[in-house]
């Protein structure tokens, strides 16, 4: 709507990460109609060629450093595009994205969006690209500025325009209500976040509400792990951080213990502040977690629906009740 009050020509473009909810694809295609602007064009990432390479990598790099050829197998017959830009990338990377290395922005979004609209447009001209981000999404968005130019050597500048980096959630929301646009219906049933479904940040009260109400996303991503643990080298992948849950936090604490321990009883002479000692540790906390049995998706919803600490099922949260109106942003009526 900003965009539209100024008068002038834009394209719209939303990145499909192909792990969206179809209630945001629906809702996506209908904004043109109901803000009489353009209509949002989708386009997608797509790591066919990335794929490719890394299929010549097992056959190659992997055999060289002696990986059994039983995983080597595994992992070629897992390298196939699927045509779904998140799991291809995840397949491609042998692991899901995480808090410390959240990769999926990048290449899902953020490339997809460049290689096939901003890109072409730079060779003609400039650019000025508006992103809806706000800066109290998180902690790296915390001081971005309104704009940001970006030069190229071999192109026309770009301009970042970020129009929402100061406005909060209720911001958003009020601006829309006044021009009579709905919210996605996902922030009604108890989603913090409608992009990828779910995101790996999510929090348990959102996945909470994803399990009692989309139960289906809970199979793609046990299909997901199950494809992205047998193209890793490791043979683990857990699409949610491993301290996910409290069981998992238990654990990673136990290895990080173990591993200590265990070093300073092989290496008695090492200083535990030394760099040598540390890489010890890490090597040994490798091997550790390799054997480790981390909670999958479906450990992790399952704590979702729990309270106290994960020690008992919240049955009130689970019952008819709980498909309620269930906002986090207060928009019930």
């Amino acid at each position: 709507m900003l965009a539209l009050r100024r008068g002038r020509s834009f394209r719209a473009i939303m990145a499909d990460t192909g792990h969206e909810n179809p209630v945001t694809l629906e809702y996506v295609a209908q904004l043109s109609e109901r803000t009489g602007g353009p209509v949002v064009e989708m386009v997608r990432a797509d790591f066919s060629a990335e794929i490719a390479r890394k299929q010549r990598y097992v056959e190659t790099v992997w055999r060289e450093e002696g990986v059994p050829e039983t995983t080597i197998e595994r992992a070629l017959a897992a390298l196939v595009p699927t045509g779904i830009p998140m799991l291809d990338l995840c397949l491609w990377k042998g692991r899901f994205p995480s808090r410390r290395a959240q990769f999926c922005t990048e290449y899902l979004k953020e490339r997809a969006v460049f290689d096939t609209c901003v890109g072409p447009a730079l060779e003609t001209g400039p650019v000025v690209q508006w992103l809806g981000v706000r800066r109290d999404e998180s902690r790296n968005r915390a001081q971005a500025p309104f704009t940001q130019r970006v030069r190229y050597s071999d192109r026309h500048d770009m301009v970042l325009f970020w129009p929402l980096i100061h406005w909060s959630a209720d911001n958003v929301f009020a601006f829309a209500r006044a021009h009579g646009m709905p919210p996605n219906p996902l922030y009604l049933q108890g989603m913090g976040r409608v992009g990828c479904f779910p995101c790996i940040n999510a929090g348990k009260v959102e996945l909470a509400a994803i399990g009692r109400r989309h139960p289906w996303a809970i199979d793609r991503l046990r299909e997901y792990e199950a494809a992205v643990m047998a193209a890793s080298k490791r043979g683990i992948a857990t699409f949610f951080a491993a301290d996910k849950t409290p069981q998992g936090a238990a654990l990673v604490k136990q290895l990080k213990r173990r591993a200590i321990a265990e070093t300073q009883g092989a290496h008695p002479v090492l200083d535990p502040e030394s760099k040598e000692f540390d890489r010890e540790r890490r090597r040994r906390l490798s091997d550790l977690c390799n054997d480790a049995e981390w909670p999958g998706a479906d450990a992790v919803f399952r704590w979702a629906k729990t309270a106290r600490g994960g020690r008992q099922y919240d049955l009130l949260s689970w019952s008819d009740e709980g498909l309620s109106c269930s906002s986090q942003y207060g928009l019930c009526e």
